[in-house]
């Protein structure tokens, strides 16, 4: 995850520089997300069927594809704009591979009676190198140049891939049974896995949650960061720049210290509602900042807000899904939680193009702001 958060921070970069398009920025946001939406579940299934590992390592040859082509590009300076839409394509793809059958292989890792600690900490490093990588990223960047910066990038991608040809987990190496998964069936796997989780509350809140948070919100705002920065008087790729990156990562980390240390929100649907409406206040906060010392501050916030909330609803589904179509369940969570980030893209970036970005953010914080009040409101209805 920071390997692709790094390729995120040094294309965007460039792009913004090159071709200065707000439209370009969304695409972006759309390009990676849209894949998750349509294939989340396949590749969820695929997970379940065939060796998790092998799934995995394919999203991770993609990712190398991606980075490098970036890195060819910009050394020969002929970066065109369908050269960046389809790089941009190309990763996301990438991401959809490896996400879901990267959830389900921790329950190859643990045992049950320490599963709920395994999930919680494996969603929490997940949040931790998305918010983090934009911080190393922009140091990459400023320390090495964005084509050094970006080829150094396909180099984290190699000892994953190298390492679970021979890791000594999965059903084939442990031996541990599991139950026999249905047939992969394509898409039509998205209807039927609805179909068999509608009954089970925890999973579908949760679900919808991440759908809401992803499809209003998501992370558009880091495509946006270089413009941000700018109308914060500090629109060159130096420290500012990155500090403003880092202050997400910050706060995350923060929060991965303090909840596991100490044991803190236990995971409850009802804690991860309120938990999301904090961080719709504190990404709207920083939608209308006008000083840089209060824009790092809320971005603070926000990290730690979002990777609680986002670690949590994570960790109910997966503790919660049925053990034979658990990969379809995880990629469900998956194209709710990541593919509906897609229109981020237009609620953000196109949007934001038309009437300004500060304005486009703090209305999207505060659509999702009243959804997740209802959503509350009707879960405590219905527990009553």
């Amino acid at each position: 995850m920071m390997a692709d958060s790094i390729e995120h921070v040094i294309s965007y970069w460039v792009m913004f520089q090159k071709f200065h398009s707000q439209s370009l920025a969304g695409f972006a946001v759309v390009s990676h997300w849209l894949p998750f939406l349509f294939f989340s579940v396949y590749a969820g299934a695929l997970a379940d069927r065939f060796d998790p590992r092998r799934i995995i390592q394919l999203g991770m040859v993609c990712f190398i594809v991606a980075s490098a082509g970036w890195g060819y590009f910009f050394a020969t300076d002929t970066l065109e704009m369908w050269h960046a839409m389809v790089l941009l394509v190309i990763h996301g793809f990438a991401g959809v591979l490896w996400s879901p059958a990267s959830q389900l292989f921790v329950q190859y890792v643990v045992e049950r009676d320490i599963l709920a600690s395994a999930v919680r900490l494996n969603a929490t490093a997940r949040w931790l190198g998305l918010l983090f990588g934009p911080a190393i990223g922009s140091g990459l960047m400023l320390a090495l140049g964005p084509t050094l910066g970006i080829f150094l990038n396909v180099v984290f991608y190699v000892p994953l891939l190298l390492w679970l040809w021979k890791a000594p987990y999965g059903p084939r190496v442990t031996g541990v049974s599991r139950p026999a998964a249905p047939a992969v069936r394509g898409l039509s796997e998205i209807g039927a896995t609805m179909r068999a989780i509608g009954g089970n509350r925890t999973i579908v809140s949760m679900t919808v949650l991440a759908g809401g948070a992803s499809l209003f919100v998501g992370n558009a705002y880091q495509a946006q960061m270089p413009e941000f920065a700018q109308h914060l008087g500090h629109g060159d790729a130096g420290v500012a720049y990155g500090t403003l990156l880092a202050a997400d990562a910050a706060g995350a980390l923060a929060a991965g210290v303090v909840l596991e240390s100490r044991g803190l929100l236990r995971p409850h649907p009802r804690t991860a509602f309120v938990l999301a409406m904090l961080w719709c206040c504190a990404i709207g906060g920083f939608a209308l900042a006008r000083a840089y010392p209060l824009a790092v501050a809320l971005l603070f916030v926000s990290g730690f807000l979002q990777l609680a909330f986002a670690a949590m609803a994570q960790t109910l589904v997966q503790l919660h899904a049925p053990a034979d179509i658990r990969g379809r369940v995880i990629g469900l969570y998956s194209m709710s939680s990541l593919g509906l980030r897609a229109f981020s893209g237009v609620t953000v970036g196109v949007v934001g193009s038309l009437i300004g970005i500060h304005w486009s953010l703090a209305l999207s914080a505060l659509a999702l702001l009243g959804m997740t009040a209802g959503l509350l409101a009707f879960a405590t209805r219905m527990s009553r």
